[in-house]
Formats: C-alpha cells, structure tokens, sequence
C-alpha cells in the first residue's frame, strides 16, 4: 500500500488536492500535527471537490506517535535529496511511506539527518526552491504506481467508455 505522510501541512487548497489524488491512486493519508487549518469541508472542500469524504486518513500528534503506529520502507521528499525519486526502487509488497514537509520549510534536518539514504529530491532548474506540495506528492504517488504497473489502477476511462474518442 502506499502511504503519503504531510507532516505538519500548512495550506488547506494543498491537503484537498493531495486528499483527492489519494482517493484517485487508493493511497493512505497521514497527517501529522500541528496542522495549519481545520479539517472541516470548508476548509478543503474546494480543492478536494467531492473526494474529501472519501479519503481514508490518519492524524498523529507527532512525528514520533506516527513512527510508533507505521512500519515499512520510509522515504522523505526534500529539496536537499542527492538521488531523483526515480532512481528508488518501490516494487516490494511492503507499506511504502512518501513523507513531505510542510510548505513553508520542509521537513525538520532533525529528522532528515536519520535517514539520508532515503532522502529523495525531484529534479528541478535552479529557477524555483521548491515545487508545490500537491504536485509533489502526485509525481512522488505516480512513480511508485508506474513502477508497480498501476496495480489497481484503472487504465481506461468508465464514465462515457473506453471507446469515446472513437465514437
């Protein structure tokens, strides 16, 4: 299963999006406090449009209280990563846990300094300090269902049929 991990998120519009590609993918959510808003629809309703209700997740206190309830193979996003997340290899039948920081400054060097051979950068030009959190995890979640050959996945469309654009 593939667990994504904010710790401590800071932007509503941010945790909707990543709630709503956390339903499209069937990956868990944990949220680890303090949070930056309140976990009512209003604050997240209209970036995870109508998914919100349907997102399994978990919240934690700490860092400590989710590491004390969650086992299986760790790997932290972060500007400071010296290997691209593509060069991990997620085909194990172990929880896989994508763990990003807050918006404003990433996830703690306290933690980070632990698990250096899972620090995992996405490439980007020196023009920005970072990409949005919400993308982040959609690159980081697609990655892992690529490399599992998007195990679950539906491949094609089952609203209006795989042959519309035939049609």
């Amino acid at each position: 299963m593939i667990n994504v991990v904010l710790f401590e998120p800071e932007i509503p519009q941010n945790t909707g999006n990543i709630m709503r590609t956390c339903v499209a993918t069937n990956s868990h959510l944990h949220l680890i406090k303090p949070l930056g808003f309140y976990m009512d629809e209003a604050h997240l309703k209209r970036s995870g449009v109508n998914y919100v209700n349907e997102c399994k997740y978990t919240i934690y206190e700490n860092f400590d209280d989710f590491l004390s309830k969650n086992s299986g193979e760790m790997y932290f996003f972060t500007r400071y990563g010296k290997k691209p997340h593509s060069d991990f290899d997620y085909r194990n039948d172990k929880n896989i846990y994508l763990i990003f920081g807050k918006e404003s400054t990433g996830i703690p060097k306290e933690i980070l300094k632990h698990h250096l051979d899972r620090c995992i950068r996405i490439p980007a030009t020196d023009g920005v300090r970072a990409l949005n959190l919400s993308n982040c995890v959609a690159i980081g979640i697609y990655e892992v269902m690529r490399q599992k050959n998007y195990e679950g996945l539906l491949k094609t469309e089952p609203f209006k049929g795989e042959n519309y654009l035939e049609e």
